[in-house]
């Protein structure tokens, strides 16, 4: 397969997002989605039976946000804003499956914390929980599966510092899901002249 260029002519720019543009997106859409978060601790922790009425609207909203906007558009709206699109690595836009598959491990690992949480708060005692401190009732949640917990962490760890470490390290600055959707990201401003250059004009 046709790969996007690593340079275009009469351009000394680098025409891939780097660690610089990809951190400041990656603030951006925590600026936007913080409030949701928030108001998600919110009502959590008003009653612990509230997290089985904010699981599913959650995945949903995290399911929109990262796999069905850059479907749409191109990226989210913090790449959009910092100049960024994701593109397949053969130059054209990306659809469902790459835009699913770059965020298949943070789903699945959200799956799983989502899945821990519910078996905890089974577990956990009414009284006891609404006692606590929001800070608190999370920490006495881990408490019923301290050691899922810990590989949860763990495997969260070694997935962020592999995706970083891999995108510090080759040409196209692609992070491990890239490589697992078979995408880019490219500065928004070349993205023509690169599909141009993939079409031979």
């Amino acid at each position: 397969m046709q790969e996007t260029p690593l340079r275009l002519e009469g351009i000394n720019d680098t025409l891939y997002g780097g660690f610089g543009e990809r951190l400041g997106s990656l603030l951006l859409d925590s600026l936007i989605v913080m409030p949701v978060a928030f108001l998600t601790l919110y009502l959590n922790s008003m009653d612990k039976n509230m997290f089985f009425y904010t699981l599913i609207p959650n995945l949903v909203f995290q399911i929109g946000y990262h796999i069905y906007l850059p479907t749409r558009y191109g990226a989210t709206p913090g790449k959009l804003t910092m100049g960024i699109q994701i593109l397949r690595i053969d130059g054209k836009e990306i659809g469902w499956k790459e835009a699913f598959m770059r965020h298949l491990v943070i789903l699945v690992l959200t799956v799983f914390s989502s899945a821990l949480m519910v078996y905890c708060i089974l577990n956990a005692d009414d009284a006891t929980y609404q006692g606590l401190s929001w800070m608190k009732q999370s920490q006495y949640l881990m408490t019923f599966a301290p050691v899922l917990f810990l590989v949860y962490t763990w495997v969260a760890n070694i997935w962020t510092w592999g995706e970083l470490i891999v995108l510090l390290t080759n040409p196209r600055k692609r992070a491990l899901h890239d490589y697992m959707a078979g995408t880019v990201i490219v500065k928004k401003v070349y993205v023509k002249r690169i599909q141009d250059k993939m079409a031979g004009l």
